[in-house]
């Protein structure tokens, strides 16, 4: 268990934190929660740099790592949708594909054929992540104790704009192309059988 892999596991187990603290509707709470996310997405940057500078970079790391991001990204987003700022058919289809290649992934660990993540798959990522980011310091502006009653209206504006859904259709297009790169690239796994198997 690396120093790495334990901030990944870190960053999987904030996740539920960040999601109840949101969740509230205090303020304070809304911002203890928006920094939670931030911790928890800055591991995701630190755990790399960590393991590939001291090499530490493990075959349970590079499992965990992807995975831990897709909860992550996912929880925001499934928030989201409880708050009627996105619709769940979008976010559904962006799980639907994260779980199929995390069971590919499974799968081809199993017969000892590590997935290496795709350059398309990082710019999806990216994009989901500063998307999420937005969202998220959309409601932390919303709370009028912070910033007033104008920003609030403002903020009400943006978060209920047909242009989340614009962004988020785009979003979800790339996530699901991606996806389907994952299988073509992989094909061969489907037939492949596990080392020392007949």
């Amino acid at each position: 268990m690396t120093f790495s892999n334990q901030l990944t596991i870190l960053r999987i187990v904030l996740v539920p934190v960040f999601v109840i603290l949101l969740m509230q509707s205090g303020a304070w709470y809304k911002l203890a929660g928006v920094i939670v996310f931030v911790v928890a997405s800055l591991t995701d940057i630190y755990d790399g740099y960590h393991a590939r500078k001291y090499g530490q970079i493990t075959r349970l790391g590079a499992f965990l790592d992807p995975l831990a991001d897709k909860l992550l990204i996912t929880s925001a987003f499934l928030f989201y949708v409880w708050q009627g700022y996105l619709a769940l058919w979008m976010v559904l289809l962006v799980a639907a594909r994260d779980i199929m290649v995390t069971g590919l992934r499974v799968w081809a660990e199993h017969i000892d054929h590590p997935v290496v993540t795709s350059q398309e798959a990082k710019y999806k990522t990216l994009a989901q992540n500063l998307f999420a980011y937005f969202i998220m310091l959309f409601i932390l502006l919303k709370e009028q104790s912070f910033f007033g009653p104008k920003a609030a209206a403002l903020m009400d504006e943006i978060l209920y704009s047909p242009w989340l859904d614009y962004v988020m259709l785009a979003i979800t297009l790339f996530t699901v192309w991606t996806g389907v790169s994952y299988l073509i690239s992989n094909r061969t796994l489907f037939v492949r059988k596990p080392a020392g198997g007949r």
